[in-house]
């Protein structure tokens, strides 16, 4: 008997290191669910109908876990991020137009953390805010000079530890945020029927849905999808590299492209792409699990909690105050230490800086991911950042030179409704990989191929001929799930750029 549960206790503990040493990817990711952009919308909503849209942010954050989970598959899977995966597989054209919607996605994204830190800095330093926007472009030059796309294990696991660090400090300002709240009796059970699907305010009030589908805009951002589907790689090496694996080496055109594709793309393609690493069968057994249950955990922890916080202070200290409806952040920051406590206001804006220097650090890294991966331009992260920032200063810098102030806000919904337009655009290649039997499959020769275990129901197949064949395609509830989800995404970002059109503030 005391030996069963010393095994089962050593098994427990095995697994708990086993998950230990996958912490990190869900993280990084989370970072893009909880941008300064996310701020505006969310204090909007709580200040306007109190914890009732608190639904729409789970949901939202169930919408990126359906999705992120398609990443780590495509990224496990077939060694190749959702970037590379565009290039192999699309015509050359439709890849050169998912390039440039990339391309403006990171941009926009960039606008958030420009203007977030800009006015953290001027808040807590009393930077004035063009300066503050000037300053941004070398805020986290330092850190990625040393950051390299296809790094070694200690290289990544140095990242992922330092994002980790600035989403710790992020949550721990909004736990702070959240004791500075003066709840009234009854505010716990209010909070958690604002999680449950029993209000129809979405519904039956348009202006209820239009906060809903900035909620989902701002919280679904397009570059995550590109990065999640990369930061899962370097563990699969990992795990090849200490169990001496040897990747099996299957016909180019048979493995990377399906029969029509034209001879001369084969050629220059897979001559960069084919000699890329391709996990084993082994390595994607031990690894998929674990990525899974790292990113969902990740996700519903942070990100639900930093977003919901956000709404759940709004609506506690501001709602039924007329300005909040329609505040800018620094609006905020003052309401904040008006209803609530200077210190307050000074947290939130400690947050906002947070939360922008790990935003920013995300979004280089994906920015790097989505070149290289679309087009094959290889740049140094620091290079990558200034190009970026300074693309994404420009308008802020004109804005505030012709309007003034209120113009920073008008730069905000701008950037969250040209993120809302390229989600689904960037959306639907990841589908349809993913649900494609010809693109999710793994090789084995009958001696690396123990044994076909199902890593998921009906997730994994194989047949018995040599060498063995494992597909990793979508069963037929993540199909359905995440057809459902782009359809949902779309119908709220077409209707949030149409409300944005006929004169609609986010």
């Amino acid at each position: 008997m005391l030996e069963s549960i010393q095994l089962k206790r050593s098994k427990v503990l095995q697994v708990l290191r086993k998950y230990m040493s996958f912490i990190g990817p869900g993280l990084v990711v989370s970072v893009s669910y909880m941008d300064p952009g996310n701020y505006q919308t969310s204090v909007s909503s709580g200040s306007m109908f109190e914890y009732k849209l608190l639904i729409v942010i789970f949901m939202s954050n169930l919408f990126a876990i359906i999705l992120q989970i398609l990443c780590v598959k495509l990224g496990t899977v077939t060694g190749l991020d959702l970037a590379e995966m565009c290039r192999l597989h699309l015509n050359p054209k439709v890849n050169l137009f998912m390039y440039i919607c990339a391309e403006i996605a990171i941009i926009a994204t960039d606008l958030a953390e420009v203007v977030g830190t800009a006015i953290a800095l001027e808040i807590l330093f009393g930077i004035p805010l063009l300066y503050g926007v000037l300053i941004t472009v070398l805020d986290v030059l330092i850190i990625l000079m040393a950051y390299r796309k296809d790094g070694t294990m200690k290289q990544t696991r140095f990242f992922e530890i330092f994002v980790s660090i600035l989403v710790a400090a992020t949550c721990v300002c909004f736990v702070t945020e959240l004791f500075k709240c003066d709840f009234p009796p009854g505010t716990g059970w209010q909070i958690f029927k604002g999680f449950l699907p029993v209000n129809d305010v979405v519904f039956t009030d348009s202006t209820a849905l239009f906060l809903s589908c900035g909620i989902v805009g701002s919280t679904v951002m397009p570059h995550s999808l590109y990065l999640g589907s990369s930061l899962v790689q370097p563990r699969l090496k990992e795990y090849d590299e200490n169990h001496d694996k040897e990747v099996v080496e299957v016909d180019d055109d048979e493995r990377l492209f399906p029969p029509n594709t034209p001879r001369l793309r084969r050629l220059s393609d897979s001559s960069f792409l084919a000699r890329k690493y391709k996990p084993s069968y082994a390595a994607i057994k031990y690894c998929l699990h674990y990525s899974y249950f790292e990113l969902v955990l990740s996700l519903f922890t942070v990100a639900v909690f930093v977003n919901s916080a956000i709404l759940i202070v709004a609506g506690s200290s501001l709602f039924g105050q007329p300005d909040a409806a329609d505040a800018d952040l620094l609006s905020i920051y003052k309401m904040l230490s008006y209803y609530i406590s200077p210190a307050a206001g000074l947290v939130f804006a400690l947050s906002m800086l947070f939360a922008g220097q790990s935003a920013g650090i995300v979004c280089t890294m994906a920015g790097q991911i989505i070149s290289e991966g679309f087009i094959n331009w290889n740049m140094k992260p620091w290079k990558r950042r200034i190009i970026t920032r300074v693309l994404a200063i420009v308008p802020v810098v004109i804005v505030i030179g012709i309007l003034g102030r209120e113009g920073v806000s008008k730069v905000m919904n701008s950037s969250q409704v040209v993120l809302s337009f390229i989600l689904p655009i960037v959306s639907g290649p990841l589908i349809y990989f993913t649900c494609s039997k010809e693109y999710m499959t793994v090789y084995e020769t009958s001696s690396q191929a123990t044994e076909s275990t199902s890593l998921l129901e009906n997730d994994v197949h194989s047949n018995s001929s040599s060498p063995c064949r494992y597909t990793f395609e979508n069963g037929k509830f993540l199909r359905t799930a995440s057809i459902l989800t782009w359809v949902i995404i779309s119908f709220l970002n077409i209707y949030l750029v149409i409300a944005f059109a006929n004169g609609a503030q986010i």
